[in-house]
């Protein structure tokens, strides 16, 4: 599959919605990660980047203050182990002071076919993309103040799926009703819980897939958007200008479900 030839730009920001906010984005490395938290840096929000390689973490860190973060922690956090979900959480508090947003964004994906999957493989996926969103979460109802927020990245998958990703597509599903208890639980929190589902984005997990290498997933390339595309969509649900958006699911496709 001939990826798209275009050159991706951010929007001009000029809004400050985030100005003292402290923001956790996990798996925010690279792709919809990074570009979420140059997208709250932007705006003037304090970062946590976090993710499984600690030297990544730092490296993008770097790259969000350049991007205009007043301060911003790289932190080597694997989500699927809940004490390091915890003490990702204490060290944002402690160097802080608050956190008021986490966007859940770490994401793992396998491809196998049904019968050759076996229980350590579903373990591994629902680790990482639904235990992972849960342990932050729970996190955030113990630290977060009235206000805070929680955006959680689904995936189009939860809705309309393909073969050989079955895990990956029940945890996004599972997601999205975690997603709407969550909200449930943490309204008289003062806690908004919603979720965003990409369809195909730029980046390495979409050029990698092998269902997309051997053209058993089509892809036009109209309805391929970019990492900052979905970052927008991500600060509009952790901001305050969604305020009355609660449990919801995003699509942010470019209209591809309508005619998948």
């Amino acid at each position: 599959m001939t990826q798209p030839q275009t050159t991706p730009t951010e929007p001009s920001v000029t809004c400050r919605r985030f100005e003292n906010a402290v923001v956790i984005v996990t798996g925010a490395a690279s792709g919809i990660g990074l570009a979420a938290a140059r997208r709250f840096a932007q705006e003037g929000g304090r970062l946590v980047i976090a993710d499984l390689n600690g030297e990544q973490a730092t490296q993008a860190a770097a790259e969000v203050r350049a991007a205009g973060a007043p301060d911003a922690l790289g932190v080597a956090c694997d989500v699927s182990d809940p004490a390091q979900v915890e003490a990702c959480v204490q060290q944002t508090v402690t160097h802080f002071g608050q956190l008021d947003v986490i966007v859940n964004n770490a994401g793992l994906m396998t491809f196998k076919p049904l019968t050759e999957l076996n229980v350590q493989d579903w373990q591994r996926v629902l680790a990482v993309d639904l235990l992972g969103a849960f342990s932050f979460i729970r996190q955030a109802f113990e630290v977060m103040k009235p206000g805070g927020a929680v955006v959680n990245v689904s995936s189009i998958h939860a809705r309309e799926t393909e073969a050989l990703v079955a895990p990956y597509a029940a945890a996004k599903a599972a997601l999205l009703s975690l997603t709407r208890s969550a909200a449930i639980e943490g309204g008289p929190r003062g806690i908004r819980v919603n979720a965003v589902l990409p369809g195909a984005v730029d980046t390495p997990m979409l050029w990698n897939n092998p269902n997309v290498k051997s053209g058993v997933e089509k892809i036009n390339p109209a309805d391929v958007g970019q990492p900052a595309d979905l970052a927008a969509a991500i600060a509009f649900l952790a901001s305050r200008d969604a305020a009355f958006v609660q449990g919801t699911g995003l699509v942010v496709d470019g209209g591809r479900l309508d005619h998948l």
